[in-house]
Parts: C-alpha cells; structure tokens; sequence
C-alpha cells in the first residue's frame, strides 16, 4: 500500500495529489482513534472511539478505492 502512494509526485493530478493528502489524513485519524481508545476506561468513550475508529477506517477504504480507481 505505501508503495502505491509513493509514487511520483510530478505525475499526479491536482486531484490525486487531494486525494494522497486526505488518504493521509484518514490514516492519522485512525492512529489517533486508536490511540484514544487504547487510553479510556469510561464505556462511553469506549463506543464513542470504536465508532469514531470504524468511521475514519471506512473513510480511509474508500478514498483508497478512489486512489486506486485513477491509477487505471
């Protein structure tokens, strides 16, 4: 996967470079995510970063397909 994403940077569009930087940032909000959930004790927050977790990995699979998806 990060072999996909390193590729050359000066062949990419406006829109796959925009799409690179929000696969990014999905990527951190999934770190992140799982971090706080690592972290809490209250049943809450649990379900709270478990949905949180879930959104931001769904988000990261589908900009992933539409990366992907371009590359063809």
């Amino acid at each position: 996967m990060k072999n996909l994403l390193l590729g050359n940077h000066f062949s990419l569009t406006e829109e796959e470079r925009n799409l690179r930087k929000e696969i990014e940032r999905s990527k951190t909000a999934i770190d992140a995510a799982r971090n706080h959930f690592e972290q809490v004790v209250d049943p809450t927050l649990i379900d709270c970063y478990i949905y949180e977790l879930n959104a931001a990995q769904l988000r990261y699979q589908f900009l992933l397909r539409r990366f992907k998806s371009r590359e063809v």
